[in-house]
């Protein structure tokens, strides 16, 4: 019976935060967010992709996400060029032993990036020097950087302009956020493919 109590206390937890942050969140304050989606249906158009990234429980949303737009969400569609940083353990290994950790997206990025294509950082803090680098590389390469991130934005607010806030400093519950925002970015571009 305490066990059911305790599953019970820590299940309402969550789902009071994340109803929380949801309530917080209005579509008419999402002007970055629905800027990210327009944009990456003209970049898609124009033969360009979207490249996702982020370390931990975000590379994890970052590989389902480009997962989603390869193969399908919904429906079956014509695929969608998208790609995860986060999932090549070869090159993860090889950039992290040979350059260092933060330099693990920014190589990836100058590697296969090129002008107007869209990149995706997903994190919970803002902080990762990982991802400031990957900003920075973006910038000097013209391409569309955007930041979906709790924690008021972190580090990364002062580098990059395009950030998708997800009011919490929670990891779980920013993490819960980030992951419908993106399926809704997933939805929408599947769901204009043909337009494509």
């Amino acid at each position: 019976m305490q066990h059911k109590s305790l599953l019970a206390k820590i299940f309402e937890k969550e789902k009071v935060g994340v109803q929380k942050i949801l309530d917080n969140i209005q579509y008419s304050d999402l002007k970055i967010f629905k800027k990210l989606c327009d944009q990456s249906l003209i970049s898609l158009k124009n033969k360009k992709k979207i490249i996702f990234f982020g370390n931990g429980g975000s590379a994890a949303d970052a590989q389902h996400l480009a997962t989603e737009l390869t193969v399908r969400y919904q429906k079956n569609r014509k695929a969608v060029a998208a790609i995860s940083l986060a999932t090549d353990t070869s090159a993860l290994t090889a950039i992290g032993n040979d350059f260092g950790f933060k330099f693990i997206f920014s190589r990836q990025i100058e590697a296969i990036a090129h002008k107007n294509d869209i990149c995706i950082a997903i994190t919970t803090s803002g902080n990762s020097q990982n991802l400031i680098e990957a900003c920075k590389v973006a910038k000097k390469m013209g391409l569309f950087f955007y930041v979906l991130s709790g924690n008021n934005g972190g580090k990364l607010k002062k580098i990059c302009k395009n950030i998708i806030l997800i009011p919490s400093k929670i990891t779980s519950q920013i993490q819960v956020c980030e992951i419908l925002l993106g399926q809704v970015l997933c939805e929408y571009i599947e769901k204009n493919i043909k337009k494509i």
